[in-house]
Parts: C-alpha cells; sequence; structure tokens
C-alpha cells in the first residue's frame, strides 16, 4: 500500500483541472501546487535517503502497476489540454485569467508531460517509446526523444552538452543554448543514424521529418477544431512545458564537469555528477526524477528502483525550490558556488 504515494503526483493535473473549473485567481492552480505548496512543504521537510529493499528490485521493475499510473498521464494531459481549448472558446476563462490558465497547464505539460515521456522514452519497447513521444507531441518537443537518448545520456556533464549548465551560467542564457542546442543536435543524431544504414537524410524514414510533420498536424489539428487563434495559446502551452523542462536541466548539472582523460575522451559518469534530492514529495511529483544520479549510472533502471548515493551532491532545496532560486542569479550562485567548493568528486 505504500505505493500509493504516487498517486499523489496526480494533484497537480487535478490542481489545473480545477482551476480551470472556478477560474479567477484560481486559474493558475498548477503553479499554486507545484511552486508555492511543494517548495513551502520541502523547506519545512528533510526527506529520505533510505532506498527500499523490502522487494526484490527486478519483481519491483516488472510491476504494472508503476507503469498504470505513467500511462495514465496520457489521457489526463491532453484532457486537460482540450478542457483549456473548450473553456476559451467558449468564453468561460477571462483577459486576466488566460495567463494564468496557460502558466497552469503548461506546468502539467512538463510534468505530466515531459517528464512522464522522459521516463518512458528509456524503456526498450516500441509501446512505450510510442507512448512517449504523445506526450511530447503538446509540448512541440519530440525532437527531445532523439537528443535526450543518444546526446544528452552520452555528453552530459560536458561542454559538448547543450543540456548541462555551465559554471556561471545563468538559467536564461541557458535555456536558449540548450533549446536551440537540443534541436540542433537531435537533427544531427538523426542524420548520423540514417547515414549508418545508407538511407537518404531528406526521407520520410527521417524521424526528424515525421516529429515536425507530426507537430503541425497536431497545431493545424487545434486550428481546425478551435480557429487559429488558439494555436497561440497551443504553442504558448507548449513554451510552458519545455520551459519547466530546461529549468530542471539546468539544476540538474549545474557546473558539474567530468574531467577530460589523456586519450581526449571523458570519464565515465559518476554519482557526483547529478545534483539530487530526497525530498519526499518532490520524487513522488516526478517520479523519481530527482535520484538523477542513478538514471545516469544505468538509465533503463525504473523510477521506482532509484536509488540514492551518499556521494551524489545534493540541492539545497527540493527541485521545484531550487528552480525558483535559480530565477534569480546571484542568490542562485552564491549558494550552488559555496556548495561546488566543498564537492569532491569521487569515484
Amino acid at each position: 500500500m505504500k505505493d500509493a504515494k504516487y498517486l499523489l503526483a496526480y494533484a497537480l493535473p487535478l490542481s489545473a483541472y480545477l482551476g480551470l473549473y472556478y477560474g479567477g485567481v484560481w486559474s493558475a492552480g498548477g503553479f499554486y501546487v507545484g511552486f508555492i505548496f511543494l517548495p513551502l512543504y520541502e523547506l519545512l521537510s528533510s526527506g529520505s535517503p533510505d532506498n527500499d529493499n523490502t522487494i526484490d528490485e527486478k519483481e519491483r521493475s516488472s510491476l504494472v502497476f508503476f507503469d498504470l499510473l505513467l500511462w495514465l498521464n496520457i489521457p489526463l494531459l491532453y484532457g486537460l489540454i482540450y478542457y483549456l481549448f473548450v473553456q476559451l472558446s467558449n468564453g468561460q476563462i477571462s483577459s486576466y485569467e488566460v495567463p494564468l490558465a496557460i502558466l497552469s497547464v503548461g506546468i502539467v505539460a512538463g510534468s505530466s508531460g515531459i517528464n512522464v515521456a522522459h521516463e518512458l522514452g528509456h524503456r526498450q519497447d516500441k509501446f512505450n517509446q510510442f507512448l512517449s513521444k504523445m506526450l511530447l507531441l503538446p509540448e512541440l518537443y519530440m525532437h527531445f526523444f532523439i537528443e535526450h537518448n543518444l546526446g544528452h545520456h552520452k555528453k552530459v556533464a560536458t561542454i559538448d552538452d547543450p543540456a548541462t549548465s555551465r559554471l556561471g551560467e545563468n538559467i536564461y542564457a541557458f535555456w536558449f543554448r540548450s533549446v536551440t542546442g537540443a534541436y540542433k543536435s537531435a537533427w544531427k543524431l538523426e542524420a548520423q543514424r540514417l547515414k549508418k544504414i545508407d538511407v537518404p537524410t531528406w526521407s520520410l524514414r527521417n524521424n526528424m521529418i515525421q516529429f515536425q510533420i507530426l507537430q503541425l498536424a497536431y497545431l493545424s489539428a487545434v486550428a481546425f477544431f478551435f480557429g487559429w487563434e488558439m494555436v497561440i495559446i497551443a504553442v504558448l502551452v507548449a513554451i510552458g512545458g519545455f520551459t519547466l523542462l530546461e529549468c530542471v536541466n539546468y539544476i540538474e548539472h549545474y557546473g558539474l564537469q567530468r574531467k577530460k582523460l589523456a586519450n581526449g575522451k571523458y570519464e565515465s559518469v559518476a554519482p557526483c555528477h547529478s545534483w539530487n534530492s530526497d525530498h519526499d514529495l518532490g520524487r513522488i511529483f516526478l517520479y523519481e526524477l530527482t535520484r538523477h544520479s542513478d538514471h545516469h549510472y544505468k538509465s533503463t533502471r525504473k523510477y521506482q528502483v532509484l536509488r540514492h548515493f551518499d556521494e551524489s551532491p545534493q540541492l539545497p532545496y527540493g527541485y521545484p525550490g531550487s528552480i525558483l532560486l535559480a530565477l534569480v542569479p546571484p542568490a542562485w550562485f552564491k549558494v550552488m558556488h559555496k556548495k561546488l567548493g566543498r564537492l569532491e568528486c569521487e569515484h
């Protein structure tokens, strides 16, 4: 029964639904839960570094319950976006509520959308990978499926990785570098894949071309059913979704760099190359993404069996609190550079 705690993750999309239903200042329901309640709660709680050893890891990894929790985010996310479009089309949302509602839904798009897509995208079967792409579609970030798995996990904590924030780089400069760099990297990686199997880059077997067609089809469907003005809303929700992803990327590896060896290659990825957080609610809301070191150690390890490492550097606050801190670069630098100065990377 203790694993029922992951049902709490649905509190975030539920708050967004309720925000759209009640309107007014409640329109930003997702923001209130994700970036007011959660960081305040985590500020008062230390979290637990304990690993679950009550059940065999292989057995725990095979439990369908944990997969169902992820899969249910698909109807939740698409239903929420549809509900937003309907409310706007029917004039149920006033002008001052619009940005609040977009912010709320965008946060859910980043958490229930891209974050869950990230987990499913590491699975080895086509079904879960298909679901991952479905969750990346409303954020117009389908290239993440390619770049994250084939780029970020190989280049993490190096200057070659657009998703690794550099020492002294503020979150706003990082956002632009990561968004553009990841997109370009995905095209390059896909071209390399096609070259190996002797297929022209400009063909329909190019996943990046397929992704652009699907994303344009999604926006066209929005325009057809709800009008062209709703396309702007869809794009803004998408930006909100991938902005949350990039904020997470920023805090996960800030200032951590792998050493380059004499042979020109980088040292292996170690637990000290990812910032972690053991705050309980953050772990639940993000499906254990906050135990990021173990994820990079073995990316196919399912979220329910990710482990704490004592040598992993810990963020000053949970993920939401750390993101809020990062939005004020001088404060972020002051806290993080002090932590970096005390950090010793052991393998």
